[in-house]
């Protein structure tokens, strides 16, 4: 199990991270914009480490990789903004780390079943 640590000036101790946290965080990031599909997080199963992954780089920031569909009717570039800008936001306000690199890789277009034509 991954963890990560964080050492404070102010106090004679030190936080640690578990990976799981700062994926939640960052899932949490990805949920929140609008026109993005990010796999479900199946009990028991790897999907969650397939669509979201988190490593520490040498210079001590965390790098992101995220993999998402991007739903019909949404700008690409806007929606990968947003995420890179919510992602970045909600893990350093939140855990006090540095984000060094976010990477979003749009899988596909996801097709809202209202918009799928049936013949």
């Amino acid at each position: 199990m991954t963890v990560y640590k964080h050492n404070t000036d102010e106090s004679k101790g030190k936080i640690v991270y578990n990976v799981g946290i700062v994926k939640g965080i960052v899932r949490l990031a990805v949920e929140d914009i609008e026109g993005v599909a990010i796999q479900n997080k199946k009990k028991g199963a790897k999907t969650n480490s397939d669509s979201i992954k988190v490593s520490v780089s040498p210079n001590g920031t965390i790098d992101v990789i995220v993999n998402v569909d991007v739903c019909y009717g949404y700008s690409i570039p806007d929606v990968a903004y947003n995420i890179q800008r919510n992602i970045k936001h909600s893990v350093e306000s939140m855990s006090k780390y540095k984000i060094g690199n976010i990477d979003v890789k749009v899988n596909g277009v996801k097709f809202l079943e209202e918009h799928v034509v049936n013949d």
